[in-house]
């Protein structure tokens, strides 16, 4: 029922886990792709795959995390495929630890990439979306840590559940310019990210019991709920935000 035909879709951190796996599947429908992040062996890469699926993609070398290169990014991507429908806000970053070790500088180095970034994503997309006037899709990936306690990763929950205030404001403010904005909440997911975690036996079993589909999620697992928060036929949801965690803050 999903028809992404003719829909360029930004993805910020694409070239791997969640973003490639949300990739796929916008891409599955219809969409053309621009990978944004910075690793340009991991950007060669993704596009290939996606290039394999028959999806018109394009990755662009971007540290979010810099204000400059987003708008150089944003340009290059307009260049390239001429608009902008749905931004995606993927990227993320964690430094954990004890709270009374972390350093202020690696506080705000989370927040840039996070945070910061999002917003300046969603600001470039929301002025050409408004210019154009055909609408668009903001979406946020934000995480269960913006909800429940999140011990030594304080900052990674924080800058996740500021995401979520800024993905509600914006669906007020760009409703009348028919630009969706919502948020996308992953549960616990197998990344590279999480990797560390997935080797600690007692971790995994109490988090596995916790979650009534009794397993982690895999990046594939997100792929639909990007397709869902990207399809421009439904124009009357917005401010939402979809947990996709098989039950976990539920239970």
């Amino acid at each position: 029922m999903f028809d992404l035909s003719g829909r360029l879709a930004v993805v910020t951190g694409g070239n791997g886990g969640i973003g490639l796996a949300m990739g796929r599947a916008l891409g599955a429908q219809g969409a053309s792709l621009a990978i944004w992040a910075r690793d340009a062996e991991k950007n060669a890469a993704a596009v290939a795959d996606l290039r394999e699926r028959g999806v018109d993609a394009e990755a662009f070398a971007v540290d979010v995390a810099h204000e400059v290169q987003i708008t150089d990014a944003f340009a290059a991507t307009l260049e390239r495929f001429g608009h902008v429908d749905v931004m995606i806000a993927n990227a993320g970053i964690s430094i954990p630890g004890p709270i009374h070790t972390l350093s202020l500088e690696d506080w705000r180095a989370v927040f840039a990439v996070n945070l910061d970034a999002a917003f300046l994503c969603f600001r470039a997309a929301a002025a050409h979306m408004i210019e154009r006037g055909e609408g668009g899709s903001l979406i946020g990936v934000s995480s269960t840590s913006a909800v429940h306690g999140a011990p030594a990763n304080e900052a990674y929950s924080a800058s996740k559940t500021a995401l979520l205030g800024l993905v509600r404001g914006l669906a007020i403010e760009l409703a009348r310019h028919r630009i969706r904005a919502n948020s996308l909440m992953p549960g616990w997911t197998e990344t590279d990210m999480t990797a560390p975690l997935r080797s600690w036996d007692k971790f995994m079993d109490a988090t596995i019991a916790r979650t009534p589909a009794r397993r982690w999620a895999t990046p594939d697992d997100m792929g639909a709920a990007a397709v869902f928060l990207a399809d421009p036929s439904l124009t009357f949801h917005t401010g939402d935000c979809i947990v996709v965690d098989g039950g976990y803050t539920i239970f």
